[in-house]
């Protein structure tokens, strides 16, 4: 190997160590860390952040990474590693380390003030916080820089290349479909799925989902599943990638959706190509193709008929006394209501995406300034009952709801439609490049489509942006209508 290169390696191996110790922290705080410890792992976790950061735009590396652009040596995978780690290097140069600490230290504070204003229904216990991280949030975008609007330069750090303008133009087109087939959805008889909402016991539910993550594929032996007040996945290298669930013991769609949904994205994770640990190539390419495989697997296949023809007998046995005298066709009708609702990680397919859009519209707000902290809930509330119909009788149930702010995660919202949409494109692609896809669902195998997936996404890790990937596979740029297709065809059926 190049010994440059090789150097490159070593460095980049070094300062994943540290963000992967950092990852081992969030998570467990997330997990099992006692609530009265988090002054400490707040400490801890920015320490780790200060000494990543340090490593990471250290001179020595600028000068490598310099070195290596030039190098013609090098295979193309190489080059782009470089290219990757070069635009990283030039990013992060912009961080001061005080900055770097000082945001560690207040997403951790905050997401501590969070989780206790959400089981409190405190939205002003959380508020403090929040105004610190909005704060450095806005300051953030001045130290990347931007052309058209702040909030771009925080978009660009979740999905490259992505823009307020590329946005607006997507979910104008979402707008003009969803809106009107939503609407005439709803106006008909809504299906009974009082069923779903009535007790299921919480320890025969977690079996149940570790089963449907193992018949996923998912590999325990470097992976495992926790309980946390929000689902999330997270991995400290493709040799060890955790999800976690959530259970409600009065609806048993929660946890079902949760472990399908987190174990789509363990499953890129647990592909990901384990001898570029640390690289560009060894990390997911973004996170609109990272959404688009848990999505894949929770609407695309767990929300399908197919799948549930192979599950539900299983699942009726569970739960005799709810579920021995519905049908298989009420069952997949029920878990596929469409019905306006306030909790968007409980939301169905379609309405989700209404979800999105006012996540999208508040965060803009925010970062540019135009809505104060302490207009957020009331901001919130308006545009629930504007796009949804629907008036948020808690905080609890409304601003409150979601992790990602008090993580600092502005500008990762818009992914999770445009996840939804990569899904449903490259979900056509593969009924197409599988033959017989909806039998092997219907048979519980799914060999040969997280194959496709490994083969056609998973291990090409970081080595080429969304859009990119998506005409790389299908032959085109992201394009709404195979989601609009797919869910006239879905959803026309029901």
């Amino acid at each position: 190997m190049n010994l440059n290169y090789k150097s490159y390696c070593e460095k980049m191996r070094k300062i994943a160590d540290l963000n992967f110790a950092s990852a081992v922290l969030g998570w467990d705080q997330e997990v099992y860390m006692p609530v009265g410890s988090s002054d400490a792992r707040a400490q801890q976790l920015g320490t780790l952040a200060g000494i990543a950061h340090e490593l990471f735009t250290a001179p020595e590396l600028g000068e490598l990474l310099s070195l290596l652009e030039k190098d013609e040596s090098l295979s193309p995978e190489e080059k782009l590693n470089i290219k990757k780690s070069s635009k990283d290097y030039k990013d992060k140069k912009k961080y001061t380390n005080e900055f770097v600490i000082e945001l560690s230290r207040c997403t951790s504070e905050a997401f501590q003030a969070w989780d206790y204003a959400r089981k409190n229904n405190d939205y002003n216990h959380f508020a403090p916080s929040l105004q610190k991280l909005i704060v450095l949030k806005q300051k953030e975008t001045e130290l990347l820089g931007y052309t058209s609007h702040p909030y771009d330069a925080l978009l660009d750090q979740f999905e490259p290349g992505m823009t307020t303008v590329k946005l607006e133009k997507l979910f104008s087109e979402v707008k003009s479909a969803l809106v009107p087939f939503v609407k005439e959805i709803v106006a008909k008889k809504p299906v009974d799925d009082s069923f779903l909402k009535q007790n299921y016991d919480s320890d025969k539910q977690w079996n149940f989902g570790i089963e449907l993550l193992k018949n996923m594929n998912f590999d325990f032996n470097i992976g495992r599943q926790d309980i946390s007040s929000h689902p999330f996945t997270t991995s400290f290298s493709s040799k060890d990638v955790r999800v976690t669930t959530r259970i409600n013991v009065n609806d048993l769609r929660e946890m079902i959706w949760s472990c399908i949904h987190e174990g789509g994205h363990a499953l890129y994770e647990q592909g990901l190509p384990e001898s570029q640990y640390g690289l560009p190539w060894g990390e997911a390419s973004s996170l609109a193709v990272h959404e688009s495989q848990s999505r894949i697997w929770e609407n695309n296949v767990g929300r399908s008929l197919a799948y549930w023809k192979y599950h539900y007998a299983d699942l009726q046995k569970i739960f005799p006394e709810n579920l021995l005298n519905i049908s298989l066709e009420l069952f997949y009708k029920s878990i596929n209501k469409v019905e306006p609702s306030f909790i968007r990680t409980a939301a169905d397919e379609l309405t989700y995406h209404f979800h999105i859009m006012i996540r999208y519209e508040m965060e803009k707000g925010i970062i540019e300034g135009s809505i104060p902290v302490n207009e957020i809930p009331k901001q919130w509330n308006a545009k629930y009952k504007e796009y949804l119909g629907i008036d948020v009788p808690t905080d609890a149930l409304g601003v409150l709801q979601d992790i990602h702010w008090s993580h600092g995660g502005f500008g990762y919202f818009p992914t999770y439609s445009l996840g939804s949409f990569y899904a449903a494109q490259y979900f056509a692609c593969a009924k197409k490049n599988i033959p017989g896809l909806l039998e092997l669902i219907e048979k519980g195998d799914y060999k040969l489509l997280l194959d496709w997936l490994r083969k056609n996404i998973h291990v090409h890790g970081r080595l080429y942006t969304a859009e990119e990937l998506c005409e790389r596979i299908t032959g085109e740029t992201l394009q709404f209508k195979y989601f609009f297709e797919y869910a006239k065809e879905k959803f026309g059926n029901i």
